[in-house]
C-alpha cells in the first residue's frame, strides 16, 4: 500500500484484514458488523451499573473512550451487553486443599471440590490459575485409606484434561497456570513433566520461589524439600524426618542442581515461569489481609484464592501525533493519555457489578476488594511512531513516562471514586501504605489524598500480553508492553 500522502493518518487507513477475520471471529454479536457496534453494546452494558439517571452520560462517555482507544480485554468485548451467562472477567486463581472433597483443615476447597469449581469457571470462560503445593508429596501417608499419596503432578493430569473437556464460553480456549512451590518434595517432576511429549498441554507452569531458596543458591547451599503431610513408611526408612517446625523433610538436594533443572528446562521448553513469593507478597498492597501463591494463566496479575483479573489495555498508539515526525515533530498526549486512564478505571470497576459470576466465592471476594487491572497495548508501535528505539535509553525513558502518568491517573481517579461510592471494604489506610507496598512507592499528594478520602480499587494497573483485543481492535499493534517480534508469523 502506497503512502505517499504525509498526513494520512490511522482514521483513513483500511483495516487489515487479520483485524477484520479475528473482529468477526471473535467478538461481533448478531446484527453487529463493525467494531463501532461492539463498542456500543459494551459502553451501554458498563453505563448500566451506573443511577439511572446517569447512565445515559456515561454510556456516551464510555463511547467515545473506547473510540478514543480504551478498550476492554477480550472477555469484556466479547461478552458485555449480551444474554449469555458467560463472565466479563479474564482469569482467576482457584484455591486447592490438601484432601479429595469437602474443604481441609484450613478451609481450602478439596482437589475435585476444585476440580469442579474451575471447570464451571473455564465453562463461563474465565482461566483459571492454582497452587498446587498444599496437596501431599507423593508417597506420603494417607491415614483414612490406609495408602499412599500420589503426589499433585498426578493431579494435575486430572485438572490438564478436565481443561480440554470443557469448553469455554465465546469459543474461547481454556486456558491455567498451575503452579508448585520450590521446596515441595515432588518439584523435580513438576519441573520435568513438559519433556514428556503432549503432557499438560492446557497448562502454563511456574514454580513458587522464596528469597530463603536464593539465598541457599548464592551461597551454594543444601536445599530441604518440606510438608506438613507425614511421609509414608517407605521415606521414613530413607531417611525422611520432622523438623523443629513441624514440617517433614522428604529429602535434601544442592539449590545448584534444583535451579540447574529449572533453568535446563527453561531453555529447552521456556518453562517453568519463575514466581518469587515474598517480592510479590511485600509489594502486594493487601499484604495485610492476604496472602499471595499463584497468579492468573499469563503471570501478569498475582491473585489470592478466588481473586479476578479485570482487565482493560489502552491502545497507545492512539495518542501519539505527528507519528514518524509525518506532519510535524512527534509527540505523545499525556494529558489525553490520562483522561483516558481516568475514565477506564470507572469502567472497570463498573465491570464487577454488571458481570456474571461463575463462583460465589469470587463475587464476595471481588466485592471486598475491587481489584482491576488497567494495562496498555501498542508500547512497542508507539515508540516506533515517536521515533524512539525500544531497546535504547530514550525508549525507556518514555515507556517510564508513559507509566508513570498512568499510574498516577489511575490511582488518582480511583480515590475521586471513592468519594462518589466509597472504599472497597477491606480498605485500611495504614496496611494499604505501609513500608514495601506498591502504594507506599506513589507521589506524597495521592498517598495523601488516599489517607484522607480511601480508594475505590485495592490495585488498579495490570499490563497484560493482549492478543485478540490488539488484533481486532488496535490495528494488530505490537503486544503488550512487548517490540514486534516477527513481522511475518503464522496464526
Amino acid at each position: 500500500m502506497k503512502r505517499d500522502q504525509g498526513t494520512m493518518t490511522h482514521a483513513n487507513m483500511p483495516p487489515q484484514p487479520i483485524s477484520e477475520d479475528v473482529l468477526r471471529e471473535k467478538y461481533l454479536k448478531a446484527g453487529e458488523t463493525s467494531a463501532q457496534d461492539v463498542y456500543r453494546r459494551v459502553a451501554q452494558a458498563l453505563a448500566s451499573a451506573e443511577a439511572p439517571a446517569e447512565r445515559e452520560r456515561y454510556e456516551a462517555l464510555f463511547l467515545d473512550n473506547m473510540r478514543a482507544g480504551a478498550i476492554g480485554a477480550g472477555r469484556i468485548m466479547s461478552a458485555a451487553g449480551t444474554s449469555i451467562q458467560a463472565t466479563l472477567i479474564n482469569c482467576f486463581v482457584q484455591p486447592v486443599g490438601d484432601c479429595i472433597q469437602g474443604v481441609d483443615d484450613d478451609g481450602y476447597p478439596g482437589i475435585y471440590e476444585a476440580l469442579r469449581e474451575a471447570a464451571e469457571t473455564m465453562r463461563r470462560g474465565g482461566g483459571v490459575g492454582y497452587d498446587f503445593s498444599r496437596i501431599r508429596p507423593r508417597g506420603a501417608d494417607v491415614k483414612g485409606t490406609a495408602s499412599m499419596a500420589s503426589g499433585p503432578c498426578s493431579y494435575i493430569n486430572v485438572f490438564d484434561q478436565s481443561c480440554s473437556t470443557v469448553e469455554s464460553a465465546g469459543a474461547r480456549r481454556g486456558a491455567q497456570m498451575g503452579v508448585l512451590r520450590m521446596d515441595h518434595p515432588d518439584v523435580f517432576e513438576f519441573i520435568t513433566a513438559k519433556r514428556t511429549p503432549g503432557r499438560w498441554n492446557n497448562f502454563n507452569v511456574s514454580v513458587g520461589v522464596p528469597d530463603a531458596f536464593m539465598q541457599a543458591l548464592e551461597a551454594d547451599l543444601p536445599w530441604e524439600l518440606v510438608h506438613r503431610a507425614r511421609p509414608g513408611a517407605v521415606l521414613l526408612a530413607q531417611g525422611a524426618f520432622q523438623r523443629d517446625d513441624g514440617l517433614w523433610v522428604y529429602q535434601t538436594v544442592t539449590a545448584r542442581e534444583l535451579w540447574d533443572t529449572v533453568m535446563k528446562s527453561a531453555y529447552d521448553f521456556a518453562e517453568p515461569g519463575i514466581l518469587f513469593l515474598d517480592h510479590i507478597n511485600e509489594d502486594n498492597n493487601l499484604s495485610y489481609c492476604e496472602d499471595i501463591a499463584a497468579t492468573n494463566p499469563c503471570g501478569e496479575q498475582p491473585l489470592p484464592p478466588y481473586g479476578c483479573c479485570d482487565l482493560g489495555p489502552i491502545i497507545l498508539p492512539r495518542f501519539v501525533s505527528h507519528p514518524f515526525g509525518m506532519g510535524g515533530e512527534a509527540a505523545f498526549d499525556f494529558d489525553g493519555f490520562a483522561r483516558a486512564v481516568a475514565t477506564q478505571v470507572r469502567a472497570l470497576d463498573n465491570v464487577l457489578d454488571v458481570t456474571f459470576w461463575p463462583l460465589a466465592q469470587q463475587r464476595a471476594e471481588a466485592a471486598a476488594k475491587r481489584r482491576i487491572g488497567v494495562g496498555f497495548t501498542g508500547m512497542g508501535n508507539a515508540l516506533a511512531m515517536l521515533c524512539l528505539r525500544y531497546d535504547a535509553p530514550e525508549g525507556r525513558a518514555m515507556a517510564t513516562r508513559i507509566g508513570t502518568c498512568m499510574r498516577d491517573a489511575a490511582y488518582t481517579a480511583s480515590v475521586a471514586l471513592a468519594q462518589e461510592k466509597g472504599s472497597f471494604p477491606k480498605f485500611e489506610a495504614e496496611g494499604y501504605l505501609a513500608k514495601g507496598t506498591f502504594a507506599s512507592r506513589l507521589p506524597e499528594d495521592i498517598k495523601k489524598a488516599i489517607r484522607t478520602h480511601g480508594i475505590r480499587n485495592s490495585h488498579l494497573l495490570s499490563i497484560a500480553p493482549t492478543g485478540t483485543v490488539s488484533l481486532a481492535f488496535a490495528d494488530n499493534a505490537s503486544n503488550g508492553i512487548e517490540p514486534s517480534f516477527s513481522w511475518v508469523y503464522r496464526r
